[in-house]
């Protein structure tokens, strides 16, 4: 797939580092952009997919001072893939923490799939810190959209292919619940089957992400750091149903946040998180700015998505 023309320029981060948030975890994040710009953070998606190069780029670099965050257990933050203390509620304190220590008042913040889920329940928890919310591909990790998806949901009607191959590690009598059988799997002693099933539940995801399927995409899951840390993240939390009390958390608590300038962009073939949770969030937040992208799926890297992203960061440069 091409690359979009709507991204800024390459740039090198001008400051790495890490932070100690709890007895077992260390942070790792880094800025780039402008040292004395407007902040702005961006929220992987997963949780578990960490963060790369390429997230600077939605970016004004010349006005944003940008942030990039490597959730609990992802990317270059250790330990690696550790799911111990490792909850929804961690994720938002340890943001929290990253901005103090930044000495950051207040934060545009940048999210998409899960990056959304974690940018809505952090700005409901400190919606005097956020100044602007940029959201993608909306996930709020409801029963119904892990049904969509992870079992027998309408996700395997679209790509039964790629389907056949998610379930083929789970034994036939087990496929009731396939959240439930990865998870005994994922979090198991057997390393050799560890592995396997994480590379079959993230070659899944990869394989559903775009409109048209990418191969580079795909090759992603094969590589094991990666696809462990992946998959055992992703489904420690959908197994533990994003440790919310109720199902409709993100949407009951939508009045918290609702002032707060907000664009929600959402593929409109988006399998991965289907079009009706953004559709359900813009109808109980009708101030947000609401678009459906025509010719996209989930990927934030197909180019009417991508676009979008790019002009409403560049909207909330005057902020």
């Amino acid at each position: 797939m091409p690359e979009s023309p709507a991204l800024y320029p390459k740039i090198e981060s001008f400051d790495q580092g890490f932070l100690k948030v709890s007895d077992i975890h260390t942070v790792h994040y880094e800025q780039s952009g402008n040292p004395q710009g407007k902040p702005v953070i961006y929220l992987h998606g997963g949780p578990g997919g960490g963060v790369s190069a390429h997230d600077r780029r939605y970016f004004d670099p010349e006005v944003y001072r940008i942030i990039l965050l490597d959730q609990r257990g992802a990317g270059k933050s250790t330990p690696t893939a550790s799911l111990e203390d490792n909850t929804t509620w961690a994720l938002v304190s340890d943001i929290e923490k990253l901005r103090d220590h930044l000495g950051i008042d207040k934060w545009v913040v940048f999210g998409g799939s899960w990056g959304s889920t974690l940018s809505l329940v952090y700005a409901q928890e400190h919606p005097d810190r956020v100044k602007a919310l940029i959201l993608r591909g909306i996930f709020m990790l409801r029963d119904s959209e892990l049904r969509w998806f992870y079992e027998q949901g309408g996700a395997t009607n679209i790509f039964p292919d790629a389907w056949d191959k998610y379930i083929e590690p789970i034994p036939e009598n087990e496929r009731d619940n396939f959240i439930q059988a990865y998870h005994k799997r994922l979090t198991g002693n057997d390393e050799e089957e560890r592995l396997r099933c994480a590379k079959a539940w993230s070659t899944w995801e990869c394989s559903t992400s775009k409109l048209f399927t990418d191969p580079v995409e795909i090759a992603k899951a094969s590589e094991d750091i990666w696809a462990l840390t992946f998959a055992r993240i992703e489904c420690h939390y959908f197994f533990n149903k994003g440790f919310f009390k109720t199902d409709a958390h993100v949407l009951e608590n939508v009045n918290k946040i609702r002032h707060i300038p907000a664009t929600i962009v959402q593929g409109r073939y988006d399998v991965v998180c289907p079009a009706t949770s953004a559709w359900e969030l813009h109808k109980v937040w009708p101030e947000a700015q609401f678009e459906f992208i025509a010719d996209s799926g989930h990927s934030a890297k197909e180019l009417g998505t991508t676009a979008r992203l790019v002009k409403a960061a560049d909207e909330y440069k005057t902020l």
